[in-house]
């Protein structure tokens, strides 16, 4: 979490701008506010920051995964690729919003690949959700030419790899828009919130107008704004935004610092025989997270997971986490909703009940994550190394 390590005078002083004025919500009231724009702000360097057009805040990343989709027309009776590997978030958002999630296998790089999507595809298919793992990326230069191949909208949620890149170009810019996440456990945090970016005008328009009840934003009267969309609230507050401004300004001092330390702890954990470090892409683009190895087997790596976790090394085994991974995603193998859904109704829906993925259930069954953190020092980095020796060894 190493946004939530940096917490301090820049965020308190954020806030205070905010309560000062007694402006909390993020339209309108200009002649309140004494420029104060926390939202608009963060927009403006959330957007140069990766060199895009557009960006739009959300109260979620949750909300961001829901603005995306809505906002390239995905609906009702579409099918949406995604992968077995992730936080459910983007796969409730296709459900949400009348579309239908269908899986495509993943590989090491612990995201979807071409072939996965590829063997994916039905004539509903119209959008691919990848999501960029654990800090690191996707083959993306090959799932753009199997989106452009299948005339296939490629979302990118990069809500766990702020920050990263792909041979110089910044991860989030090579689809048609991108989603991202400041929750409490993200690179930056703003206790919640998300972004939206793009590159695409009516995709931008489409975003701000549909997580506002359909506003236009035009004027400074928000009574006789005109609605020329239906929509629904998804909107940030201005306290929620202060904090994200004041996280987001120390992003390349957290990337820095998160570099460095993975590169410590993966040069040493690369001497092991029995581990085989995570392929990266880009060795260069990655946002550095986690440190993600594989172990010969599921068995193998549960006993590594449990043994590092007793020596006080931060790691997670994803293979039993209940929110990361299809296999413990109970709740959608059994319909379980709070009421019908539309693709309870689609024929075409897939039995998720007896979908097997063979290929992400051996990746993520030999997968152990170690967390990297932003303010671990020489000391905390020895005891790390010790730790590797003490269960690899």
């Amino acid at each position: 979490m190493p946004g939530t390590e940096l917490f301090g005078k820049e965020e308190r002083e954020q806030i205070l701008d905010v309560l000062d004025n007694g402006v909390l919500f993020r339209y309108n009231h200009d002649a309140d506010r004494n420029g104060v724009w926390k939202a608009k702000t963060l927009e403006k360097e959330f957007a140069e920051f990766h060199g895009s057009k557009y960006c739009h805040l959300t109260s979620s990343g949750t909300a961001a995964d829901a603005v995306s989709l809505a906002a390239v027309g995905i609906g009702a009776e579409d099918e949406v690729i995604c992968p077995p590997f992730t936080f459910i978030a983007p796969v409730e958002a296709v459900i949400n919003c009348g579309a239908v999630p269908v899986f495509g296998e993943i590989d090491e790089t612990l995201c979807l690949t071409a072939k996965g999507i590829e063997d994916a595809i039905t004539p509903r298919t119209k959008a691919v959700m990848l999501i960029h793992m654990l800090g690191s990326m996707a083959q993306i230069d090959e799932i753009v030419a199997v989106c452009e191949k299948h005339n296939l909208i490629l979302i990118e949620d990069t809500a766990q790899a702020l920050g990263g890149s792909f041979k110089g170009r910044m991860l989030g810019t090579f689809g048609k828009v991108a989603c991202y996440s400041f929750d409490f456990f993200k690179l930056i945090t703003a206790g919640e919130g998300g972004a939206v970016i793009t590159n695409d005008e009516d995709v931008y328009n489409t975003a701000h107008m549909w997580s506002d009840h359909g506003h236009s934003h035009i004027g400074d009267n928000r009574g006789a704004e005109e609605h020329p969309i239906m929509g629904t609230n998804y909107r940030i507050s201005e306290l929620h935004a202060a904090v994200g401004l004041a996280q987001f300004r120390k992003i390349d001092t957290i990337l820095e610092n998160q570099r460095r330390n993975k590169k410590v702890l993966k040069d040493y954990i690369s001497k092991f025989s029995k581990v085989t470090l995570h392929p990266l892409p880009d060795e260069d683009g990655d946002s550095a997270t986690f440190l993600n190895i594989f172990l010969p087997t599921q068995e193998e790596a549960e006993k590594v997971a449990g043994e590092l976790a007793a020596e006080g090394v931060p790691s997670a085994y994803w293979y039993h986490n209940n929110y990361h991974f299809i296999k413990n995603w109970t709740h959608l193998k059994q319909n379980k909703f709070a009421g019908k859904v539309a693709m309870q109704s689609n024929k075409n829906t897939p039995d998720y009940a007896s979908l097997e993925m063979p290929q992400s259930t051996d990746v993520v069954g030999r997968l152990v994550s170690i967390q990297i953190k932003v303010l671990y020092t020489e000391e905390q980095l020895r005891a790390i190394c010790n730790a590797f020796d003490k269960v690899l060894g």
